[in-house]
């Protein structure tokens, strides 16, 4: 039975290499959202380009949106943002969640980077991202017309990302 007690960390050593062996090998961008498939939280908040306009749920139905989640304080927002740029020139419809910023800093940014978004839905507390289950910034949400999560990525969104995993969903949801 002593002897028993040596092998122990042997043991706990061997299933925490596995553990972690099979971790190498997950996507780390592969986050599942409990709201696939479930309509957009309900919200009402100012816009970044109007404080005194309020928005809601209803704003973002009608036709199909990718909701960006974004911030100035995030480095890789910064990375992602020509992308969206192209996007919208393209006829990609962008809504904004400026997330946890500054109102000066959010209108500042897109002044000198150029604004994709239709309009900006200002977080600023978090509550908003808190009902989405937000981990960070960026993060992007896929609605249909009627404002349905129909797909969340985790991640800068690039040329590859844009054309192996949001692409399809978005022209499925298309009318």
């Amino acid at each position: 039975m002593q002897r028993l007690k040596l092998f122990i960390p042997l043991l706990v050593f061997i299933g925490l290499g596995l553990l972690l062996w099979r971790g190498l090998f997950l996507d780390p961008s592969a986050m599942p959202s409990a709201l696939k498939g479930k309509p957009f939280p309900e919200f009402k908040l100012p816009t970044l380009q109007n404080p005194n306009k309020f928005v809601s749920v209803a704003d973002l139905k009608g036709q199909p949106s990718l909701v960006n989640v974004w911030a100035t304080w995030c480095v890789a927002c910064r990375v992602e943002h020509p992308y969206l740029l192209q996007l919208a020139e393209q006829g990609v419809r962008i809504v904004g969640l400026d997330y946890k910023d500054t109102n000066n800093s959010a209108r500042q940014w897109l002044q000198n980077l150029g604004d994709p978004y239709v309009f900006n839905i200002v977080d600023k507390d978090g509550r908003l991202g808190l009902d989405l289950g937000v981990f960070g910034a960026p993060e992007t949400y896929v609605l249909d017309a009627v404002g349905v999560i129909r797909f969340k990525h985790v991640g800068v969104i690039d040329e590859r990302v844009w054309r192996q995993k949001l692409e399809p969903v978005w022209n499925s949801v298309q009318p």
